[in-house]
């Protein structure tokens, strides 16, 4: 099913461009070193974070269902 197909590269990208703007200025995130110390997420980080995980779940169901659904 082509619109599964074309779903699923949507959510990718958007998934892709949450995730690394969530990068942090300093070295630290997604290409630096990983902090080791604590902390809490408020407000728009937060949100972002939720989103990626809520996107990420999106992301598999369609992907399951782009292969359950493939014709043969």
């Amino acid at each position: 099913m082509p619109f599964l197909n074309v779903a699923q590269i949507v959510v990718s990208v958007v998934l892709v461009l949450i995730i690394l703007s969530q990068v942090r200025e300093g070295g630290s995130g997604l290409f630096g070193s990983a902090q080791t110390s604590g902390r809490t997420r408020r407000g728009l980080e937060k949100t972002l974070f939720q989103f990626t995980i809520v996107l990420t779940g999106v992301f598999l169901l369609v992907s399951i269902a782009s292969v359950r659904f493939a014709s043969p």
